[in-house]
């Protein structure tokens, strides 16, 4: 309690919130827009930690909001997450989504550890890549006690691969062979980020972003089965180690708030202000991670996990181009 007592916190807590907005502003930018809010939020932390000054005074309130903030977005995040239309529309989306992350965490995974990526990298950096980007990556890192460097790290690459994707397959797209609809299951299946799917999906139609969406979204709701998993591997480890694991309480929130948005009627027209308000915690969390991020880590070690990622990232727009062509 002693820390919301501090005017420094507070202090720290206003950069961190101008951070965010000024990136959800940038977001908008057209040439920015695939980039995302809470990328963008990562590097505006990273650019101002180059003044020490600046680092030095908010360094001790830094860990509190990447932490405590993040769970919150997440949790806020539900809300985007319409369970009721992906239960009556996107039943065939739901089981093609668990196996497109299945498939995707295992092969970047393995992928990573042949380009001798270390273990907790390698996972982080499969997550974004399977599941949703860099919400999947921070969703996972507190059950693995992920370090602050390899999770930044992580983000960096699902982002600058999900934008490299993005354009790839919008610019492929008069040549697949696909109509709206199976476009759209393509770019959902394929890429990382929501906004990803969103601007790719996008160029294709109306329908296309909408079975973009769908499709996307399916992959978010896996989120909750990975941390699932993770409870598991994770209560193991506790025996082994007798060592205290984190609960995810932010995933029951985040189950929570998405039932909330999906049954409650009075919720559903305010379910937008609800995400919009997630993705400015978001965004300061992300910011507070860019103030603590080590550069020579990324400098060391980002070459082998982006070649890794790279690869299984084209495996998988392969895989998901002959689902949606010979499958939906």
């Amino acid at each position: 309690m002693e820390r919301f007592k501090s005017v420094n916190f507070y202090y720290t807590l206003g950069i961190m919130l101008v951070i965010s907005l000024v990136a959800k502003y940038l977001a908008q930018v057209p040439a920015l827009k695939l980039f995302g809010h809470l990328v963008i939020a990562l590097v505006i932390g990273m650019t101002l930690q180059t003044s020490k000054g600046l680092k030095e005074q908010v360094k001790a309130d830094i860990p509190f909001i990447s932490n405590k903030f993040l769970r919150l977005g997440i949790i806020l995040l539900g809300f985007k997450l319409a369970l009721d239309r992906l239960l009556a529309e996107g039943k065939k989306t739901l089981v093609v989504a668990f196996f497109i992350v299945l498939f995707m965490i295992t092969l970047t995974y393995f992928m990573c550890r042949a380009f001798k990526v270390d273990h907790e990298l390698a996972l982080l950096s499969s997550c974004g890549c399977g599941i949703c980007g860099a919400a999947a990556v921070m969703g996972v890192s507190g059950q693995l006690r992920a370090k602050t460097d390899n999770s930044v790290l992580a983000v960096a690459v699902v982002a600058i691969l999900g934008t490299v994707f993005t354009l790839i397959e919008v610019a492929l797209q008069p040549y697949l062979g696909l109509d709206e609809y199976n476009y759209g299951v393509f770019t959902g299946g394929s890429l990382h980020e929501i906004a990803h799917a969103v601007a790719a999906g996008g160029a294709g139609g109306q329908v296309a972003l909408d079975a973009a969406i769908l499709t996307k979204l399916s992959r978010v709701l896996m989120l909750i089965v990975v941390a699932g998993v993770l409870i598991v591997v994770n209560k193991k480890t506790q025996d082994e180690t007798k060592g205290k694991v984190p609960m995810p309480y932010f995933i029951l929130g985040f189950i929570f708030m998405s039932i909330l948005g999906s049954y409650v009627t009075f919720l559903k027209p305010l379910a937008p202000y609800f995400v919009d308000a997630a993705y400015i915690f978001l965004g300061m969390a992300m910011a507070a991670l860019g103030m603590s991020v080590n550069f020579k880590v990324i400098k060391e070690r980002g070459v082998r996990v982006f070649t890794a990622c790279f690869l299984s990232s084209v495996i998988l727009m392969v895989v998901c181009y002959i689902v949606a062509k010979f499958i939906f």
